[in-house]
Parts: structure tokens; sequence; C-alpha cells
């Protein structure tokens, strides 16, 4: 009978210590929101780029590349902090 015990309190304290403990996961939506924000952001900065070896540093172009990169940002850490 005591052998019974310890090994159901074995089996419980067991289940306790790691039967709570699940691994903290993103669902699936949120990798694709992640994935599609980085490439967005990657994708803004890459015609940043773009515009300032061909317009120059401070042109419209340039700037306007600028403002789509920062709104672009500033969804993706908006979508991320909700």
């Amino acid at each position: 009978m005591k052998i019974k015990s310890i090994t159901l309190a074995a089996v419980l304290g067991a289940l306790v210590m790691f039967g709570s403990v699940g691994a903290a996961q993103a669902s699936a939506a949120d990798h694709f929101n992640d994935d599609a924000c980085a490439r967005k952001i990657y994708n803004d900065q890459r015609a940043l780029n773009r515009a300032i070896e061909r317009h120059g540093l401070y042109s419209r172009q340039a700037e306007h590349a600028r403002w789509d990169l920062m709104k672009a940002r500033s969804a993706c850490d908006a979508a991320r902090y909700r």
C-alpha cells in the first residue's frame, strides 16, 4: 500500500510540475503578419535606397519613399502591439 501511495504522489507531482507549463507560441496569423510586415518594410527600404541613388538624398522621390517606409513601420508596430 505504501508503494502505491508513493508512486501516486510521484506521478501527481510530475503532472503538476510539467503539466501546467505550456510553450508560449504565436498563432499562424501572427507569423503571417510578422512576415508580411517584414517584407513590406524590406521593400520600402529598398525603394528608399533606390530613390536616394537615382535622385539624391533630399529629393522629392526620396522624401516620398521615406514617408512610405515610416507608414509601414508605424503600421507594423501598431499591429504588433494590439
